[in-house]
Formats: structure tokens, C-alpha cells, sequence
């Protein structure tokens, strides 16, 4: 079309608004919601996990628990049973760290930990160096383990750890495991004059499957 003026000649172009509105319409995403049917199979993919436990973890409110290095679920652990007893379901709020210190009391008088008596084999060294020392582990319990070996190391030195853990923690029968442990202490061994008690913290642990195992 041709507009009369002074300027000229001018071409008055009309353009088709609606393509261009379906060109920049996009489409709205709705958060999913969880069916019926995909609790269901998130309920069977739990219980088809074999659960391999972690080394019982204190909690901020001084309550021990386990997590499964397979499927992440968690379990409060009572050390005087020795049991998993039931299982933790994770918030936002609780597990946010929050900073600051606590205003809970320590007990003066800390029981003596429950003590699992095992009699089992273990190797062990001065963590990442290459010689190994055949030895028995007489107990574990909360604070660690107490094995008795032909090596004696200073407190505080940092050592591995290969024995078979029982299932009361792991989860798993004939489980062996690597374990990152301390010193604590050292006492000579009174069944065998020159062997040595060792007590050791275990501060973390990993999953020895059999391809593994030396």
C-alpha cells in the first residue's frame, strides 16, 4: 500500500503477529509427582540392597548411627546391643551443620564400652608402607579394636587394618575389611613375651570383596 506525502514514497508492510506468538510460546514444567508405583519401587530397590555398613558415626546429639555405602540409607546404632535398631529419615533442617557450641553436659562417669570378643586373624602396617605383620584381634568394641602382633608402634602412629568384621557391624557375614585406624596405646601381650598389645581407633573403613583380598 502507498502512502501519499512529501517524504516520498512509502510502503506500509504488515507482518502476522500470530506465528510469531506460537514461535515464543514455551512450555510450562510442572514438578513430578511421586506415584504410588514409584514408592513401590523405590521401597523394593531398599530392601534389595545388600547393605554394607559404615563404621558407627556419632551423631550432634551424641546418638550413634550407620550409613550403607551402597545405598546411603541410615540406622541408629546401640553399642550395648550391638544392634541396628531403627532407621533415620534425613531432613533439610537436621542435616544442616549448625555452627556454635553446645550447651550439653558431659556425663562425669562414661561406662566402660561393650566389648565383642573375636580371636580372629588380622594383618596390619604403618598406613601406605609396604611391610605387613601377621596378628590376632582379641576384641572390638566402641573405642576400637585390641590386637595383639609381633610390631610394636608409637601412639598416634596412623596404620591399616585387614580383618574380617563381624556382622553385628558391618551388616555382612565374611565381610574383610580395610581399615584406617590410630594407636592409642601399646602394653606388652601377657600370653606371649614377645608379642605386643596394640589398641587402636578406627577411624573409617572400606569393603574388601574377594577379587580384592590378598
Amino acid at each position: 500500500m502507498r502512502l501519499p506525502g512529501n517524504c516520498g514514497d512509502r510502503t506500509k508492510v504488515t507482518y502476522q503477529i500470530e506465528p510469531v506468538r506460537k514461535m515464543m510460546s514455551f512450555p510450562v514444567f510442572r514438578p513430578r509427582k511421586t506415584t504410588m508405583a514409584q514408592k513401590l519401587l523405590d521401597a523394593l530397590m531398599l530392601r534389595s540392597c545388600s547393605h554394607e555398613f559404615s563404621w558407627p558415626r556419632r551423631a550432634a546429639d551424641r546418638q550413634y548411627y550407620q550409613v550403607c555405602l551402597l545405598c546411603a540409607v541410615e540406622y541408629r546404632y546401640d553399642w550395648n546391643t550391638m544392634r541396628r535398631i531403627e532407621r533415620v529419615e534425613r531432613t533439610a533442617e537436621s542435616s544442616t551443620t549448625r555452627k556454635g557450641r553446645t550447651t550439653a553436659k558431659k556425663p562425669s562417669w562414661v561406662p566402660r564400652a561393650r566389648r565383642l570378643r573375636l580371636l580372629a586373624p588380622v594383618r596390619y602396617r604403618v598406613k601406605n608402607l609396604g611391610t605387613w605383620y601377621d596378628g590376632i584381634v582379641e576384641n572390638l568394641s566402641q573405642s576400637g579394636v585390641l590386637l595383639h602382633g609381633p610390631q610394636q608402634f608409637p601412639d598416634n602412629t596412623l596404620v591399616e587394618m585387614v580383618f574380617e568384621m563381624p556382622e553385628e557391624i558391618s551388616g555382612q557375614k565374611n565381610s574383610s575389611v580395610l581399615c584406617q585406624g590410630r594407636i592409642i596405646r601399646t602394653r606388652k601381650a601377657q600370653d606371649s613375651p614377645d608379642g605386643v598389645g596394640l589398641a587402636a581407633s578406627i577411624l573409617d573403613y572400606k569393603f574388601l570383596h574377594k577379587e580384592q583380598v590378598q
